[in-house]
Order: C-alpha cells, then structure tokens, then sequence
C-alpha cells in the first residue's frame, strides 16, 4: 500500500453529541428467531432509555408494527425504517461518521459478517438503503473498499485510536495487510495520529475474535476502562492481565499513563457454554450511558466502577442476558450518528 498524505478528517469520540443511534429489529427470519419473547422486551427497554435523551433510527421488518409495539411515546422519537436484514449487529456494519472540513462524511466499510463466518449479504448494503431513504439528508456516503467493523476501533476524538491485532489480523478480514497498512488507513479514513495495538485479550466464544469494544474502551481522552480477571483459575486470567499490563504501559497525548478503571468479567453460562458477557459494551449516549447487566454478583460493581469513570453523566443499567445468547451486547447492537446528520438533538 503507498503511504498516503495526512488526512484532515476527524473520528469524534462516542461522548460527543449525538444526534441519534441506530438499531435493527431481530425478527424470525434471524438467528433471534428462537428468542424473540426474551430479546424483543429487552429492545423495546433500549429503545425507550435512548429516546429519553435522543432519537433512534430504527431499521426493521415492517413500520406499522414496530410503531405499535413500541407506544406512542418511543416510536414518536424514533425514525423507522424498512430495510432487508440477516441481523442486528449495527455497531459492526453501521456507517462510521467523520468530521471533514467540519461537514459530516459517512464512512461504508465492507461488512462480511466477521470473516465469512455468518451471512452478511443484506447488511452490507443497509448503509446505502438508509441514504437512499434520505435518512441522513445531504450528508455525503462514501464507501470505502476495505474491511472494518465499527466494534473493532475506539477513537479518543482527539487522533488516537485503539484496537487489537487479533481481531484486524484474523483471517477472511484484509488478507496481507501490515500494522503499517493499516495505520496509513486509518490516517487516510479517521485522520488518526497514533494507534494503540493491543495484542493480548479475549473473551471465550466471541465471534468478533477480540472486538476493542468487548475489551477496553475510552471514556474520556485520559481514562480507558476494561475487562479484568482476578480468578487464577479462569481461562480469561493470563491473557486479561497481560492486556492490562499493555494498558498501564500506554500512554495518553499528553504523555501520562491512562487513568485505568478495571470492570469485573462476569462469568455467564447458557445451557452450559460460556457467554462471552462484558461490562466494557456499555453504549455513551447523550446525558447517559447505558450499562449491560446480566443478573449476577459483577454487576452492582461494575455499575459503581463506570459511574466513577462518567461522573455527570445518568447511569443506567439494562438487563442484556438475552442479547449475550447471541454472544454481543449493548454496544455491539447500536452505532451513534453524530448531531450534525439529525435535527432536534435533546440536551
């Protein structure tokens, strides 16, 4: 790949403003099809928690119906539209926003469902259906000809960005591609200045093969919170504390260590497999974050451990058991969308 000049684009951070965050309904013809008495009641609280501070643009089978099951007060916050889905990932086939010229840019990535791993061929094609719709407007799409998922990269807005080699190095990804290639990418698409690697972390079953955003996430440009293991006798132990100590060995612009805030890893069973359950997919939202809990001992302490690393802002625990029977969370089902692509942004 030829080295490409300094981009003037920028990533925003997840805790600027935001003008909405998008979701996608499970349905039967997805593999929820099996869970829809538990998954749809835990949309329904996800969606009324996010329209409480902001709209949410919603992709789903029918509009008519999902207005109704939702009520009057959610769904008159929220954008529905009817887009062909195989699932609901929206983090990870979600449009990236980036600031260019102090204009809003969508960034299409190639989604193919974690390297060829599930079907993929309808969401890759929802970001150019919900333009096509007008959903964001006059706000240019540009699609990219690589392969990335937004739960894959953590952007501190400021230029630096983290994310592991586990998950972009996997096969089926952007075969061949050097950690030169793919920092001269992110500088062409995010104008990133630095790129933290993480080399170590993982969380049994996870189909993401070591999303950031399972692992450790920015919650201010000087404070990273992240998954940590304290049981010896856990898989997760060793690799866990040789992530950590990759982490106390970053170093934020400003040249001091990151104030690190460790998050209890929950130990989650579904018909006796383990479910790759993490408190570090908690979703910033305007005035709020939203927290997954999973009806456990973790979960009182990780809810105190991110109320210290968001001071000011509401925080507000969500029961995610169901979406962790599909092996994701909060974050992973929702992509925010800067204030600039939505008008009547609240607080």
């Amino acid at each position: 790949m030829a080295k490409k000049p300094f981009s003037t684009r920028r990533l925003p951070a997840e805790w600027e403003k935001q003008g909405a965050i998008l979701l996608a309904l499970p349905h039967s013809g997805s593999d929820w099809s099996a869970y829809l008495d538990d998954i749809l009641p835990f949309y329904k609280k996800l969606i009324e928690a996010i329209t409480h501070f902001e709209k949410v643009l919603l992709i789903c089978p029918e509009a008519r119906k999902a207005q109704q099951w939702l009520g009057a007060a959610a769904a008159d916050r929220t954008i529905f539209a009817e887009i062909p889905t195989n699932d609901t990932w929206a983090r990870d086939f979600g449009a990236i926003t980036v600031e260019e010229n102090a204009l809003p840019l969508l960034l299409d990535f190639e989604f193919n469902g974690w390297g060829l791993k599930f079907a993929a061929n309808l969401d890759n094609q929802i970001n150019a259906q919900l333009a096509a719709l007008g959903a964001f407007g006059a706000s240019a799409m540009r699609k990219t000809g690589w392969i990335l998922e937004g739960g894959s990269i953590e952007s501190d807005g400021a230029g630096t960005l983290m994310t592991t080699q586990k998950c972009l190095f996997a096969p089926n990804r952007n075969a061949l591609w050097s950690v030169e290639d793919f920092e001269l990418a992110f500088t062409e698409e995010f104008g990133v200045k630095r790129v933290l690697w993480l080399e170590n972390g993982h969380l049994e079953n996870d189909d993401t093969d070591a999303h950031i955003d399972t692992l450790a996430r920015f919650c201010d440009p000087q404070t990273i919170a992240f998954t940590a293991c304290t049981d010896k006798g856990d898989r997760h132990y060793e690799p866990l504390l040789k992530m950590r100590r990759e982490l106390e060995a970053f170093r934020a612009c400003d040249g001091r260590p990151y104030r690190l805030i460790p998050l209890p890893l929950p130990k989650l069973l579904y018909d006796g497999k383990r479910l790759p359950a993490t408190y570090a997919n908690f979703l910033i939202i305007n005035g709020a974050v939203i927290v997954p809990t999973y009806g456990v001992s973790e979960d009182s302490e990780a809810l105190c451990a991110l109320k210290s690393a968001f001071d000011g802002r509401e925080i507000i625990p969500i029961d995610a058991s169901a979406a962790a029977r599909q092996y994701g969370s909060v974050h992973c089902l929702a992509m925010q969308f800067p204030a600039s692509l939505f008008s009547g942004t609240d607080r």
